[in-house]
């Protein structure tokens, strides 16, 4: 679905745990998330700690949505 949309002209970032799936479906913006079963989450953290990490993840999203990219890039979160 991800090329699909992208096909069509619309950027796509995918947020995934396992990003070698991301890469055999094609994706060409691909964020790594946390876990499979808190993909945008750490529960064992802070609520503050969370907030943080979970801010980290959509950020390096946002950064990986307005980049030109020439084929499949991970966009490692800092």
């Amino acid at each position: 679905m991800v090329k699909e949309i992208e096909r069509a002209g619309i950027p796509v970032v995918h947020v995934c745990t396992v990003t070698p799936i991301s890469m055999t479906v094609g994706a060409n913006r691909i964020v790594p998330a946390i876990a499979i079963p808190h993909p945008l989450g750490n529960p064992s953290l802070t609520p503050a700690d969370e907030k943080q990490l979970r801010r980290k993840i959509l950020t390096t999203a946002l950064d990986a949505l307005s980049t030109e990219v020439d084929g499949q890039t991970i966009f490692e979160v800092k």
